[in-house]
């Protein structure tokens, strides 16, 4: 893992909030939504491999 994924989630971050303020400020706050659960959902399919891969590290390291 490196520090790249800290950079790819920071910078979904931003763009989901600048999109969702231009949304919410057009009077389109579904959309707003929407934008807002496709970065959560596209973060969550970088991260839940990594948090996998962990779990996998500590029961290897404690032989469970």
């Amino acid at each position: 893992m490196t520090i790249s994924i800290i950079y790819k989630i920071a910078a979904v971050g931003i763009l989901v909030s600048v999109l969702g303020q231009v949304l919410k400020h057009s009077g389109r706050e579904d959309q707003a939504f929407l934008a807002s659960l496709a970065g959560l959902v596209l973060v969550l399919y970088w991260v839940v491999p990594l948090i996998a891969e962990l779990f996998n590290t500590i029961e290897t390291l404690f032989g469970l």
